[in-house]
């Protein structure tokens, strides 16, 4: 479970790299100021948010049985 939270931070922060490239706020790849890695960007980012949010609660379900 906490493998996918790691994967979850580990696409938010990749994600978040790309949409600023594809924004032009970080320069010097070839992906500077492509609007499509922006977008792309944004929906690894959805993606990330998910897989944390899905580690998140399938840990709150864990603990909550237990007790």
């Amino acid at each position: 479970m906490w493998v996918r939270a790691v994967i979850g931070i580990v696409l938010c922060a990749v994600g978040t790299v790309w949409i600023l490239q594809g924004t032009k706020v970080i320069q010097g790849s070839g992906m500077s100021g492509q609007g499509n890695w922006a977008v792309i960007g944004a929906v690894v980012v959805v993606v990330g948010l998910a897989c944390f949010a899905w580690a998140a609660r399938h840990h709150r379900k864990g603990t909550t049985e237990s007790s």
